[in-house]
């Protein structure tokens, strides 16, 4: 328990954490301390001078030795205080009401009266403020105020209105402590001190946004919310982002829209605080990338190739030919299901895939490994990454976390910073090694032997079944001084969470490194606990929830083993080249776009193929079948982080055209080939998976809603304090507990290492990532985000591109396997090792390998020739 000490607040005494800044103690107790440059997720900056407050101290009077208050001679800034024990203060005498009005009219003095107009209208701090303390009226003249810049971009997604800004800094102070970008800055000084970009192309972060979140007046504002509507003309509907594994907590604004032809339309999309998931921040691609729902090409009617040509058609005759295909199928079934579909999606479709006889199931993409990992041994229930800090450690292996997963990233970050030890163990430089404490390089594809290296370091605990032998064979490893430090870590932790990403690795070697990352918490006995555990960086953002409801082919829901494992991703394709399977269903999932293999075997099959969408994908213009589906905007369900966290989404607007929830299509099909009534909601849908799944057994919507207080307490009245952060309302979602927290047997089993990549001369290494903004069908459809998605390109490490006589933007090849070529621009990259490129997935059509294979390199005039 923290150390409590007396404070006393006009003249009322209470006791708080010792240490705790001032202007968060008298928050909590509920006292008012108006701040304009203060932020709880900041700290202070003291610039503002609105939290001005009397303040006093004991010391021991020289004279008579006893002990006394004494008080400043001057008002004093509570954000830059912290409390002691005796501390004395007043919030409400006529000197500081006096002092609060005279800073509220010298804020005024040069601000606009832009209030009918300016987005912050409604939820503005500055005019809260002003209203509750301010002086009523000005000794300034409207012909001296300064006139600055209005509508001055600082990149093409944040607007600065120079007039409205108040310098609180508070923009400035978010980038640099903790986003990490140094992007913002002050420029000139006195009235005309402004904000100013410094990065090419401007304001140069994938965290901007949340700058106008914190923004305390209307300084700063999005491209697609400046002047389009007003707060309280909003209603906000609960969601969770659907754009990687983090989770975070959202709500979408929306609004009855003329320009929508009366629709409800999403005008802006705002955090919404869970201090366990995302606390109060989102990344740019959360919040910006929802443009895509109302896209021009959204699919409003089924699909049917006649003549060689897709058709409009009804839904009736769509399933009703769909339902006399898949009757005489048997067995001979495949379904691949993408990222976004829910929970209910992944069960209700495996449910009709296992009612045909067939196991043939497969997540997509799929190289990223299987969630019984985290089943035995994932984070443990209460686990909250701000928490994490001193004598804990965190690993993170073959993961880029700042593309992959942008949230983890600033929340490992900051554990790091409060001084947690950090090991990074990548083949090359990522953003997050500022901030290692160990750094751990491998050869691409000796991914496991770095993890096997430092387990067999380590200091094992006793009595884990299978550990002796794992641990025998790590011990043979050579492991080097860094690897044996960083095992010293983390042996000694009281705390460690490990992430381990796909980098380079295909689905056979993700599994094997979740496997070595579970053997490696199991022997240092890190499992069963809050803060301690396996956390997989799934590379979408239900891949847990489509493992925990038995989408692949080895697991029933639950991770119930099948008597007969069925296809995985790269034997459904095969299967369809060599037209083993009559028929496959790909619901949201463009492989196509991604893999060569896949537009071969499905414009080659025989097989009939069903296609479930919001778009005419590259897939979808090969099937025979095309589904219109509804966005995550448009439904209810619930996704499953990589935490574990089971949190649901709402409805917030009404359906494009004619279409219908990716659950709801598959019952209604099964219906049709005699499985049964379909569910009469998607909530009774979650009560069947809650009795079939046992990890589920607990999560009900009833439990999924609920809340408790968090602090800081950010998103009520006094909107100047967090900013326009939106409070829980709708539920905090629940953690299912894994093997190890139930008491169940958990064993480690031996991890295959495999060999270091080798290349030639001629050749390189060439290792597929993940960037945040890719030309992913769907994201590429949000007008907004299309200037922030690089053309394609090869990083080379600048001896190979000496070697090549390359330079920055020169056009180069890859020649991949079978003649497979993929061009792009060179992009000279320090962190790259030599002897291997980097080739971002998703970037152009049929982009980059599933995982890190040898290629030749060469510049286009020589591939040409």
């Amino acid at each position: 328990m923290a150390n409590m000490v007396k404070i006393t607040i006009d003249d009322a005494t209470y006791e708080v954490p010792a240490g705790m800044n001032l202007v968060d103690a008298c928050k909590t107790l509920g006292t008012d301390i108006p701040v304009f440059c203060y932020h709880p997720k900041l700290g202070h900056d003291g610039n503002c001078r609105m939290c001005l407050v009397e303040l006093a101290t004991p010391r021991k009077n020289p004279q008579s030795d006893e002990m006394e208050l004494a008080w400043f001679p001057t008002l004093q800034t509570a954000c830059t205080q912290y409390v002691t024990d005796g501390m004395t203060i007043r919030t409400m005498t006529n000197s500081v009401v006096n002092g609060r009005k005279e800073i509220l009219e010298f804020l005024l003095s040069s601000h606009p009266l832009d209030c009918p107009i300016c987005d912050k209208g409604g939820e503005c701090p500055l005019q809260n403020l002003t209203m509750r303390h301010g002086p009523g009226t000005s000794r300034m003249y409207w012909d001296e105020k300064m006139h600055l810049g209005k509508h001055v971009p600082l990149g093409d997604l944040i607007f600065l209105d120079q007039e409205r800004c108040i310098q609180c800094a508070r923009c400035i102070r978010f980038e640099d402590q903790i986003a990490d970008d140094n992007v913002l800055d002050f420029d000139y000084r006195g009235r005309k001190t402004r904000i100013v970009t410094h990065s090419e192309p401007g304001f140069d972060s994938i965290f901007s946004g949340n700058t106008t979140d914190i923004c305390p007046v209307g300084a700063l504002t999005t491209a697609d919310f400046r002047f389009n509507a007003r707060p309280w003309e909003m209603e906000p509907v609960a969601t969770v982002c659907t754009h990687c594994p983090v989770g975070c907590n959202m709500n979408f604004d929306t609004r009855t829209d003329r320009d929508a032809g009366g629709r409800t339309a999403i005008k802006r999309v705002m955090p919404r605080q869970n201090e366990q998931v995302n606390e109060i921040w989102i990344c740019d691609k959360g919040r910006f990338a929802h443009h895509y729902m109302d896209h021009a090409d959204r699919l409003t009617a089924p699909l049917i190739r006649k003549g060689g040509k897709l058709v409009e058609a009804t839904w009736d005759e769509a399933l009703t030919k769909i339902a006399a295909e898949f009757k005489s199928v048997g067995e001979d079934i495949a379904a691949l299901g993408g990222g976004r579909l829910s929970n209910e999606d992944y069960y209700a479709i495996q449910k009709l895939i296992r009612g045909l006889g067939s196991n043939h199931l497969a997540a997509y993409p799929d190289y990223a490994p299987g969630g019984e990992y985290t089943a035995q041994v994932g984070v443990g229930a209460g686990t909250n990454l701000l928490d994490v800090g001193a004598g804990d450690a965190i690993v993170v292996v073959a993961s880029d976390l700042h593309e992959e997963a942008p949230v983890w990233w600033l929340r490992v970050k900051a554990a790091a910073e409060r001084g947690a030890a950090l090991v990074v163990v990548n083949g090359r430089e990522t953003r997050l090694d500022k901030f290692a404490t160990h750094q751990a390089r491998y050869a691409y594809g000796e991914e496991v032997a770095a993890l096997n290296a430092m387990l067999g370091s380590v200091k094992a605990v006793k009595g884990v079944d299978g550990l002796d032998e794992v641990l025998k064979a790590a011990k043979s490893a050579k492991a080097s001084k860094e690897a044996k430090a960083a095992a010293d870590a983390i042996s000694g932790a009281n705390n460690l969470i490990i992430f381990v990403g796909s980098e380079g690795l295909d689905s056979a070697g993700s599994n094997a490194l979740a496997q070595s990352a579970a053997n490696l918490l199991l022997a240092t006995g890190h499992t069963g606990r809050a803060n301690n555990g396996l956390i997989i960086v799934w590379t979408t953002a239900n891949g847990q929830g489509a493992s925990d409801m038995g989408f692949r082919p080895d697991f029933m829901p639950g991770y119930q083993p099948v008597k007969k494992a069925g296809m995985g991703y790269a034997d459904i394709l095969a299967g369809l080249t060599k037209n083993k399977l009559k028929a496959v269903i790909l619901a949201g999932a463009d492989p196509v776009f991604d893999d060569p293999d896949a537009e071969k075997a499905l414009r080659d099959t025989k097989a009939f193929i069903v296609v479930q969408d919001m778009f005419l994908t590259a897939t979808a213009e090969l099937a025979d079948v095309v589904l219109p589906t509804q966005s995550v905007a448009e439904r209810e369900g619930t996704f499953t982080n990589g935490e574990r966290r089971v949190q649901r989404f709402y409805p917030a607007i009404e359906p494009i055209g004619q279409s219908m929830a990716d659950w709801e299509i598959a019952q209604i099909i099964g219906e049709r080939l005699g499985q049964g009534a379909p569910s009469v909601s998607v909530a009774a849908l979650m009560n069947r998976i809650t009795t079939e799944v046992v990890q589920y057994a607990g999560v009900t919507y009833q439990k999924l809603a609920e809340v408790i207080k968090q602090l800081p307490d950010v998103g009520g009245e006094d909107l100047y304090y967090g900013g326009t952060a939106f409070q829980n309302k709708r539920g905090l979602g629940i953690q299912w507990p894994s093997m190890a927290e139930t008491g169940a047997a958990v064993s480690a089993h031996p991890a295959k290492a495999g060999e270091a990549m080798k290349a030639k001369d001629s050749e390189v290494v060439v290792v597929p990532i993940t960037l945040a903004y890719d030309a992913e069908p769907v994201f590429a459809r949000s007008d907004m985000m299309i200037e922030r998605i690089p053309m394609p390109y090869v990083g080379i490490n600048p001896a190979d591109g000496k070697r090549l006589k390359l330079e920055n933007g020169a056009p180069i090849s890859l020649t991949l396997g079978k003649g497979w070529i993929i061009s792009g621009a060179a992009y000279i990259d320090e962190s790259v090792p030599k002897g291997v490129v980097t080739l971002p997935r998703r970037l152009q059509a049929q982009g980059a390998p599933e995982a890190a294979l040898v290629a030749t390199l060469g510049k286009m005039e020589k591939a040409r020739a």
